[in-house]
């Protein structure tokens, strides 16, 4: 018998109250819009062990087409939980980072929909800026710049 191998990572998922104010800010970052769907049924339950199930699904794909992130919206049963104000240092799964272009300029622009930086923009050695949001919905989100590299151009 083969042995199972790791092909990709292929999504990660997030639940929200409102897919349509989540996919405008996701698509403010650079993520494209790849289908919008109805999840529903029994057989979408024996999947989630949610039973009979109604979930509204976006998938969002970043530029470079190797990471998705599939947003949510469960009509039922209703989500029971809400970890969007949990700080960074809560178990389980937290946030999403993204690697990012003039990441000033992009603060600026998720301002509007809400984002809020969590503390503030630091600069690690010289690789990246590095900053947290409170994004759409409260989620927390991680931004990084890398920074030009000498030694990098130079190849």
């Amino acid at each position: 018998m083969k042995k199972s191998k790791l092909l990709e990572m292929n999504n990660m998922g997030i639940v929200v109250e409102s897919l349509d104010n989540a996919i405008a800010f996701f698509e403010e970052i650079g993520l494209k819009l790849e289908g919008r769907a109805m999840v529903e049924g029994e057989w979408a339950g024996r999947v989630t062990g949610l039973g009979n199930q109604s979930v509204e699904v976006a998938m969002m794909v970043t530029p470079d087409g190797h990471s998705r992130l599939e947003l949510s919206r469960f009509l039922a049963p209703a989500p029971v939980a809400d970890h969007r104000s949990a700080p960074v240092n809560t178990l389980g799964y937290l946030r999403i980072m993204f690697r990012v272009d003039h990441l000033d300029e992009l603060l600026s622009r998720l301002k509007p929909h809400g984002a809020e930086l969590v503390g503030e923009v630091v600069q690690y050695e010289n690789l990246y800026r590095l900053c947290y949001i409170r994004g759409v919905e409260g989620l927390l989100i991680g931004l990084a710049e890398q920074l030009d590299q000498p030694e990098a151009a130079d190849r």
